[in-house]
Formats: structure tokens, sequence, C-alpha cells
């Protein structure tokens, strides 16, 4: 196993680009599996849970040609059914999240699939229901496994039909789009997810002979067509990175760039961190953080306390939180944070507290963070990473905090960051990976 050594105190300075949407990538990727022709995606982020994803895709027959570290063409046109039920391929989908994004393809385009239970962050429970109800009104049926915990989806043809979704889930809304593109009549889907992730996913199966109506809100209309056909496809840039590389260069940075971020589908996320009074600003596409003694945290207009609170887009992705906790350590004033996704999300704040962070866990869905506007900086500590989003809120503490601090399991952030240490040490920081 891998751990970071931080040497902590040294400020960043320069310029950082941020990698493709780790959270696209998985969608996108697997809406190959409609089609035998060809399909193109570049600015692919290199990090382990799309490798993993894609390792999982040639198991079943899918060629895979890697022009370069970013630019990979997909088809799936010989894949090999009968493998699908396979221990080896049940394995494999055990251990990765975005195995589950595959079902609604494959059931769009051969009427059947088989996953496990998908793995993944242990941030709580992630039920399936919303994603099986979706198949379910289309026509499948399902059976579950119960000794490997395997899901057995099936449907002669697919039918169109209106649809109330029970959550505003991302994973679900992609299932389900991918399996209504294929299917007989029109599908209309309410409260639909509608972050840029979806609307990414639309586009390209657009581009692909898709007929998706309403992209980019909450209400979409899917008009079946009888097959897809090849296209190319250009991944955004990691809004998740972006928001960590905002939190990183509030904490210890010294003036940084992060370039061609995307502003128009960053959404709410600048203004979140201009809440806890850290200055953002938009140059062209680029953020410019520059260097700052302090901030301090906003108060509602009558004077309460502020709330940072996540919610299905256009609200705040849960994904921030653990950066903006971090964030708010250092900062002058008090706020509450409210984690209502997952419910272990939060627990790795008893590491912060060790290094010295004035922290109330309230429950596990509520943290109260009072600032220490830098007059105590955090002690170095060591830790494990317990997810992907604490462990770089957990590498940012590292960063800012007096003394070498060790994190283990990094295994965890590599799943979400490109080659994050080599990118930050380029910047100032002082990071190197060790083997136990």
């Amino acid at each position: 196993m891998e751990s970071f050594v931080i040497e902590g105190g040294h400020k960043l300075q320069g310029t950082i680009k941020p990698q493709g949407a780790k959270n696209e990538a998985l969608e996108v990727i697997c809406a190959t599996l409609l089609t035998p022709e060809a399909v193109r995606i570049n600015n692919i982020p290199d990090i382990q849970d799309i490798n993993n994803l894609i390792k999982l895709l040639q198991t079943i027959g899918v060629k895979v040609t890697r022009h370069n570290k970013n630019d990979y063409t997909f088809q799936a046109d010989e894949l090999d059914l009968s493998y699908l039920d396979s221990l080896e391929f049940v394995k494999a989908c055990a251990a990765l999240r975005g195995s589950v994004l595959m079902i609604g393809p494959l059931l769009g385009r051969f009427g059947k699939a088989t996953v496990a239970k998908p793995g993944g962050d242990k941030i709580g429970r992630r039920r399936l229901d919303t994603h099986f109800l979706g198949f379910k009104y289309l026509g499948a049926k399902f059976s579950r496994e119960d000794e490997r915990e395997v899901f057995h989806i099936e449907a002669r043809k697919l039918k169109g039909c209106y649809m109330l979704l029970d959550e505003a889930s991302v994973t679900g809304t992609a299932n389900i789009i991918m399996a209504a593109v294929l299917a007989m009549g029109t599908t209309t889907i309410y409260n639909a997810a509608c972050e840029p992730y979806i609307q990414q996913l639309c586009h390209l199966l657009n581009a692909m002979g898709a007929c998706i109506s309403g992209i980019g809100s909450n209400l979409l209309t899917v008009v079946g067509v009888s097959s897809l056909h090849g296209a190319t496809h250009r991944i955004l840039p990691d809004m998740i990175e972006v928001g960590s590389f905002v939190g990183m260069a509030a904490m210890c940075g010294d003036g940084i760039r992060i370039k061609d971020v995307s502003v128009r589908d960053l959404g709410i996320i600048p203004d979140a961190f201009r809440r806890l009074g850290v200055k953002v600003k938009i140059e062209g596409d680029d953020l410019w953080i520059p260097p700052t003694n302090h901030y301090e945290i906003d108060s509602f207009i009558d004077g309460t306390i502020m709330t940072l609170a996540d919610a299905p887009w256009p609200g705040l992705t849960p994904d921030l939180l653990s950066v903006l906790l971090v964030v708010a350590t250092q900062a002058r004033g008090s706020v509450l944070f409210h984690q209502k996704m997952f419910e272990s999300r939060l627990f790795f704040v008893d590491k912060l507290i060790d290094m010295g962070a004035q922290i109330i866990l309230c429950d596990p869905h509520r943290a109260v963070v009072i600032g220490h506007d830098r007059k105590r900086t955090l002690r170095a500590g060591r830790m494990t990473s317990p997810d992907i989003r604490a462990g770089i809120a957990l590498l940012i503490a590292a960063l800012s905090a007096s003394g070498t601090s060790k994190i283990a399991n990094i295994a965890q952030i590599d799943r979400g960051y490109e080659n994050i240490e080599e990118r930050l040490n380029s910047l100032g920081a002082k990071i190197t990976r060790v083997d136990d």
C-alpha cells in the first residue's frame, strides 16, 4: 500500500490545468456499448477508476484503441455477452462503482444485463432503486441472486413511457437515458438529474443519432431510435478537481491560476468558495485565486450563521463539501456544513480535529467549523484516506499544516486525481509517494 509524505507550510504558486471529468468519463465510455461503430473520446482522465472501467469493457470484447494518454476509440461490435455472468466479471464489477453504468446500454441494445452490486467509496448506502425502477417502467424485469449479490435484468423490447424518478440520481438518470434511446416510442423522464455530466452524455448520444430534448432541465424527452452510430466527443474539465484547486489555493496559495475550467459549467461552485471569503476571479475561461492573508465567512442577510449544504444540480455538489470544510478551518468566522446525501462522508473530520481544527460534529450529516483566521495553523499528523474526496481534503490540510504529515491508502486519491503529487509539486508543494 502506498502513502503520501507531505512537508507542509510551503506556499504554492503558478498555473495548473484540471483533468477531464471523472464522472462524465464513466458515463460516456459506457455509452459506447450502444453502437457497433467506433466512438472516439478525448480528454479522458488517466485515473484508476477510469482505467479499471476500460479494462472491464475490454474483458467483454470492446476493442479499445489508445491514441495517447487521454484519447481513446471504443468499438463494441463483437461482445462476449456470456462472459457477463462469469465469476471474474462479477468480481470486477464489485470493485468498481462505475460498472453500474453498463446496465442501461447493455439492456437497451441487447435486452439483458448482469451486474454485481458495485463497489466504490464507503460513504454510506448508495441505493440502486432509482435505476431499477426506471428499467421497470421501460418494461424490464429483474431478479437478485443473493449468494453473489448479482442483479439479472431482462427485457424482450423496452418501451418508452412517462416516469417520475423518486430522486434526481445522476447515475440513475444516465442509466435510464442510455436504456431509453433504443426503446420503442417516447420516454419522458421527470425529476431527472441535470448536471453537466448528464448534459454531456445527452450531447454525445444525440451526436450518435439519438433524439433527446430538454437537455439541461429536469424534464427529458427521449424519442427511441432503431440504432446508433459512431461519433466523437470531448470530456469537460473536472469541476470537482477545479474546486479542489480553488480550496488548495485559498489554504496555501501565493497566487494560482486554474486554466481552461469551462466557467459556464461550474455552476455555484465559485460562489460557494466566495461565501467562505475566498477571492475567486474569472479571467476568460480561467480562475485566478490571488494571494490572501485572511478570508472571512459571510453570514446570511439577516445576520444568521452561514450554512453550506449539498443539493442536486444546480445546487452545490456533495463532492466538494469535504474541501470546503477544510478551507473553513482557516477562515475568520463560523459555518455549518450539512451533508444531506451520504451519512458517512463527514466522519473524516476527526482527523482534522486531531490536527487542531475546531470542528463540532453534530451528527453524521452536520458539522460546525469555527475558523482559526490563520492565527493557528493545523498540526501535521498521520491519517488514512477513507474515500476520494476526503482524501484530497486531507491532502489540502496537510499542505497547509506545520510539519510533516503522512496519508495512507492513497489509492483512494488516485481513483479520482491524475498524477496529483507531480502536478502539485510543480507549484511548489513537497509531496513524496512512498511504499509502506
